[in-house]
Formats: structure tokens, sequence, C-alpha cells
């Protein structure tokens, strides 16, 4: 008998009225909001503009939800386009089926029509995202819980998932690996060791979110061998673990490569942001007065000799205007006696009409 273990919902949906709230979908749209809210820090933090990791994830999220849909029915088309499958079942994205390969590799692409219209260089803005993305995927995680699937092999640890039966789908009740659990940790995981990596050596130019593949792959890896779920196999594991470890070497050439090309980070993330934020710091400093204007400016000092010399200047002219005012009554009297004598000396023929 079990003494303890995780139970799981009795139902994924709940109705209000008659709009439903599915447990699964609701995961997936808080995971993409947390993950746009710590990318948009981490861009203002790298010198961008507020709002802009939002604007490109208007572009994002569509491709990575399309992309992650159409890895999943692409690599498990059998209950869509087997025998007995349902085509339309291919649309209902919110009873589960979200490859997360499929939602990276069309979101980035998204992405880059985002960044291109913006003028961003798509790199920054992944290196922007990366740590969201892996908190977002240890959010939507739940999604699979409240659905009751892609849980791991039997077992009876104190923490094990318990699953109940479903003779429609083939589901057998009893405890198993939350595999669910596992990936959410691990992101979390990955999500602070991103952020740890890329303030302590400055990641830039795509390598914070190369790390961020890097270490989600080789989590997801032995997570995805201890699942228990149909899968196509080859070579004797499943098509995911192989999946995963092509990524990892991937990512992992994709930074060595780049650290030697491209060592250090972007100097400028956004074109155009630096001249905004500069234009608004001097229009406050601007409106203020008294010492608060002063503390908007750079104060700037002149050299000690320009200095001198200008004092010497000030000086000079000081006296010089001194001079001038101590000379002006004298002049004065010189014209006053100049008045006179013009005065009293009479024109030539004037005067005495005496001969001689």
């Amino acid at each position: 008998m079990d003494l303890a273990f995780i139970p799981s919902p009795s139902v994924g949906v709940v109705h209000l009225g008659p709009i439903p709230l599915r447990g699964y979908a609701f995961c997936i749209i808080i995971g993409v909001f947390v993950g746009v809210w710590l990318g948009n820090k981490r861009w203002v933090q790298r010198g961008g503009r507020s709002g802009t990791v939002a604007d490109i994830a208007v572009w994002a999220v569509p491709f990575g939800l399309i992309g992650g849909r159409l890895y999943h029915v692409i690599t498990t088309y059998e209950p869509y386009f087997g025998p007995n499958g349902h085509p339309l079942d291919a649309f209902k994205v919110w009873e589960g089926g979200l490859g997360i390969w499929g939602a990276v590799a069309l979101g980035a692409v998204g992405a880059w029509i985002g960044c291109r219209r913006r003028g961003i260089p798509l790199p920054a803005y992944a290196d922007a995202l990366a740590p969201g993305l892996a908190l977002g995927q240890a959010i939507g995680r739940w999604g699979n819980w409240f659905n009751q699937e892609l849980y791991g092999k039997a077992t009876d640890v104190p923490w094990a998932l318990e699953i109940s039966s479903d003779p429609a789908i083939g589901r057998i009740g009893g405890t198993y690996h939350p595999t669910f659990l596992y990936e959410c940790l691990w992101c979390i995981g990955v999500a602070a060791l991103v952020m740890w990596a890329d303030k302590r050596f400055r990641l830039g130019h795509g390598r914070a979110f190369a790390l961020y593949v890097a270490a989600y792959c080789a989590g997801r890896a032995w997570i995805e061998y201890m699942r228990v779920d149909e899968a196509h196999h080859i070579l004797g594991l499943r098509l995911n673990v192989w999946t995963a470890l092509i990524v990892l070497v991937l990512a992992v050439a994709y930074f060595v490569i780049s650290a030697k090309k491209a060592p250090g980070r972007e100097a400028v993330v956004e074109p155009g942001a630096q001249s905004v934020e500069d234009a608004d710091g001097e229009a406050a400093g601007s409106g203020s007065d008294g010492d608060g204007a002063e503390e908007g400016k750079v104060s700037v000092e002149k050299p000690a000799a320009k200095t001198a010399a200008d004092d010497g200047a000030a000086e000079s002219g000081a006296e010089e205007a001194d001079t001038s005012a101590e000379d002006e009554p004298g002049d004065k009297k010189s014209g006053d006696a100049a008045d006179a004598s013009a005065a009293d000396a009479k024109p030539a023929g004037s005067g005495s009409t005496k001969k001689s």
C-alpha cells in the first residue's frame, strides 16, 4: 500500500458557464506571460527598450504554438492519420501534445521576423529570452499533470504520481514517476544556470541561448528515457532522446564557435534605444531648478593653465575699465579748455577797423 503519492486532478477542465477553463491551456498561457516578463527585464538590462520583447513575442508565440503542434502530430501521427485516426483531432491543442523542439524551432522563425522588422539581432533577443523560456517550460509542464499524461515508469517512491485508469484510451491506473515534475524542476535549474553564467561571463551573440538549449537537452534525454507512453524508437532509443542528443551537440558546437568568432557581448542590442534614454534624461534635467538642475548636468572642469589664463584676462579687463573710468574726468576738463579757447579766439577780419 502506498503511504504517500502525488494525486492527479480528477478533471482537467472547469466550466464557468459556457466557458471552459482547461488546465493545460491555462499553464501554457501563464508560462508565456512569465517568459515574456523575465525576458523584458533582461532586455532592458542589456540596453533595450521596455516592451520590445512583448512586441516580438506577438510573432514568436503563434509560430511556436504551430511548430510545437506540428512536431507532435508528425512524430505521433497514428491517433490522427492512422487506420482509426481522427484528422480533426490534430487541431485540439487543449487536449495536449506540443513538442518543445518544434515550438522552439518555428518560434525562432517568428522571432526572426519580429527582430528583422525592428532592426534587432536575433541572437541578442534569444539571449535575453533564454531563462524566461526555461521558466515558461517549467510552468507549462504542469499541464501534463492536469491531463494525466507523459508520466514515467511505475514506482512506489513517496513522490510517485497517482494515475487513474481509463480503459477508453488504454490507461492503467497506478503510481508512476512524475516526469512532468522532474522536467519542471530541471527547467528551473536551467534558468538559474543561464542567469548565473550570463552574469558571471557576460555571454552574448546567442551563447546564453545555446547554454539553455544544451542544458535542457541534457536533462530531457534522461527524463525522456523514463517515460512509458507510446513513441517511435530508433536503435532502441525513443525518438525524442535522439533529438535531445543531436540538438545538445549542435548547441555546444555553436557555443564554442561563437565564443571564438565573437567574444564578449553586443555593445548595442537595439538601435536607437540609447538615444531615446539620453533624450529623456536631458528633458528631465532641463525641467529642474536649483540644485536639482545641477544634479542632472555633467560638470566639466577646465584645465589649470586655461583657468589661470582666463582669470588673468578677466583681471586685465577689469583694470582697463577702471583706468578708463579714472581718465574720463581729465579728458572732460581738456575738452572744456579747448572749447573755451575756441570761444575766445576771433575770426580773421573781425574787430577794429583802425588804419595804420
